[in-house]
C-alpha cells in the first residue's frame, strides 16, 4: 500500500528516523506518551542533501505524517492527502521564487506559526531552500525557533554543499537529517511505479539525471528537456572556431531565457490581472477611481517579485547546463585515468572517449575548473552572458 513515505526515494535510513519521530508526535497528541510533554518532539529540523535528493519531499512527507490521523503517514486519511497536496490548513510551505526569502515574508509566517493548530494536531512550517534567507529573515525566524509554540514544528531544507548558508544560530537549534543521492535503480523504480514510465525510458533517465529525481522525471516525459540536454552536451566537441564560442554562449543564454519565459509568461499576466481585479480595476462603482489610483504601488511590487522570479528561473536553467558540462569533463577525466567509476553521462561515452584521446588530463582539468568558476561567478551575480563567454573561451583553448 502506498504511504506518504513512498514519495521519499532511496532514503531508507532517513525515513526510519522520521517515521519514529512521527510516532512519538502522534502519542503526544493522543496522550499515550509516558513523558507527556511535547518537548520530546524536535521542534525544528534541518534537512540537507545534494540537489535532487528529495529534501523538500521528505519534509512534506514528515509534515503529512504529523497530521496523519493514524500517526504513521498512511497516505489515505484526509490529513495525509491534504498535507501532500499542499492544502492542509496547518501546513505552511515557503518556496522562494525569487533570489531570496524576505524578512516581511518570514515575519508573516512566524505570526501564522504562533497560532494553535486548527486540526488539534501540529502546526508545521516548511521552508524550502532555507539557504536563501536574508539576514533579516533569518533573525525573524531565529526568535520563533528559540521559543517555539507548543504545537509547532519548523522543517528547513538546504543543499548540502551550502548548509553553512543557514546561520549557525538556527542550525544549532535544529535536528539535522542528512539525505543522500538516490541510487539510479531506486529512481527508475519510482518512475515506473508512480509515473507509469516505460522501463527503458525510466532506466535511461535515472542513469543520466545525476541522482536528481525531479530531473529524471522531466527527462523521461519532456522532449524539450531531452533536446536541451543534448544541445549542451554537444558543446565540448563543437568549439572548433572562435565564432563557435559566441554562438554557443548565445544559444545557452537564449535557451535559459526561453525557460524563464515559459515558466513565468502566462503566470505573470494571470497574477497581474488577479491583483488589478482585487484592487478595483474595471469597476464602475463609487470609490473605484480612488482604489485604482492606490493600486500602483501594489502592481509595482508584484512586477518586482515577478522579475526576481524570472531571474532565478533563468539562472537555475543555466546552472543545470553547467552541471551537465561539468559532468562531461569529469567523465573525460575518468576515462583518461583508466578509472572504473560510473559515468555521469553513460549515453555520451563515445564523445567522452574521443575527448579523452584528444585532450591531456591537465587540459581537461582546466576546462572543468572553468565550468565550476562560471557557476561561482553566477552566484556572485556576474552577467550570465559575460560569465558564459569567459568559460567557453577556456573550453575552446583548453
Amino acid at each position: 500500500m502506498s504511504t506518504v513515505w513512498s514519495q521519499v526515494v532511496g532514503q531508507p535510513e532517513a525515513v526510519e528516523v522520521l517515521r519514529a519521530s512521527a510516532a512519538v508526535a502522534a502519542s503526544m497528541v493522543d496522550g499515550t506518551f509516558p513523558g507527556g510533554s511535547t518537548s520530546a518532539v524536535a521542534h525544528a529540523w534541518l534537512f540537507t542533501g545534494p540537489p535532487g535528493s528529495g529534501r523538500s519531499v521528505a519534509a512534506k512527507a514528515f509534515a503529512a505524517a504529523l497530521e496523519c490521523e493514524t500517526g504513521v503517514g498512511c497516505g489515505s486519511c484526509p490529513g495525509c492527502r491534504t498535507a501532500m497536496a499542499g492544502t492542509h490548513a496547518d501546513v505552511h510551505v515557503v518556496v522562494p521564487e525569487g533570489l531570496s526569502i524576505s524578512v516581511a515574508e518570514m515575519r508573516a509566517l512566524v505570526q501564522i506559526a504562533a497560532r494553535r493548530p486548527t486540526g488539534a494536531r501540529w502546526q508545521v512550517v516548511i521552508i524550502t531552500d532555507a539557504d536563501r534567507l536574508t539576514e533579516g529573515a533569518a533573525n525573524a525566524l531565529l526568535k520563533a525557533v528559540e521559543e517555539p509554540p507548543e504545537r509547532t514544528v519548523f522543517l528547513l531544507a538546504a543543499p548540502s554543499d551550502h548548509p553553512e548558508d543557514v546561520p549557525v544560530t538556527i542550525r544549532s537549534r535544529c535536528r539535522h537529517l542528512a539525505l543522500r543521492t538516490p541510487a539510479p535503480s531506486a529512481i527508475a523504480e519510482v518512475l515506473q511505479t508512480r509515473d507509469g514510465i516505460e522501463p527503458p525510458m525510466a532506466t535511461w533517465a535515472a542513469s543520466v539525471c545525476g541522482g536528481h529525481v525531479g530531473r529524471a522525471r522531466r527527462l523521461a516525459t519532456d522532449d524539450a528537456a531531452r533536446a536541451r540536454r543534448e544541445s549542451v552536451l554537444r558543446i565540448p566537441l563543437s568549439l572548433k572556431r572562435m565564432s563557435d564560442v559566441f554562438d554557443c554562449a548565445d544559444d545557452l543564454v537564449k535557451a535559459a531565457e526561453a525557460d524563464a519565459n515559459e515558466v513565468s509568461g502566462t503566470r505573470d499576466e494571470a497574477e497581474k490581472d488577479a491583483l488589478k481585479t482585487a484592487m478595483g480595476h474595471g469597476g464602475t462603482g463609487k470609490g473605484t477611481a480612488t482604489a485604482t489610483r492606490g493600486s500602483a504601488a501594489a502592481i509595482k511590487e508584484l512586477e518586482r517579485r515577478q522579475k526576481s522570479r524570472a531571474t532565478r528561473t533563468q539562472r537555475d536553467a543555466i546552472d543545470l547546463a553547467l552541471v551537465d558540462l561539468a559532468g562531461f569533463y569529469r567523465d573525460v577525466l575518468v576515462l583518461s585515468s583508466g578509472g572504473q567509476a560510473t559515468l555521469t553521462h553513460p549515453d555520451r561515452e563515445r564523445d567522452t572517449t574521443q575527448a579523452a584521446a584528444m585532450w591531456t588530463p591537465e587540459s581537461t582539468l582546466r576546462r572543468l575548473e572553468a565550468v565550476l568558476a562560471c557557476r561561482e561567478a553566477m552566484e556572485l551575480n556576474v552577467k550570465p552572458r559575460i560569465a558564459i563567454e569567459a568559460m567557453l573561451m577556456t573550453l575552446h583553448y583548453g
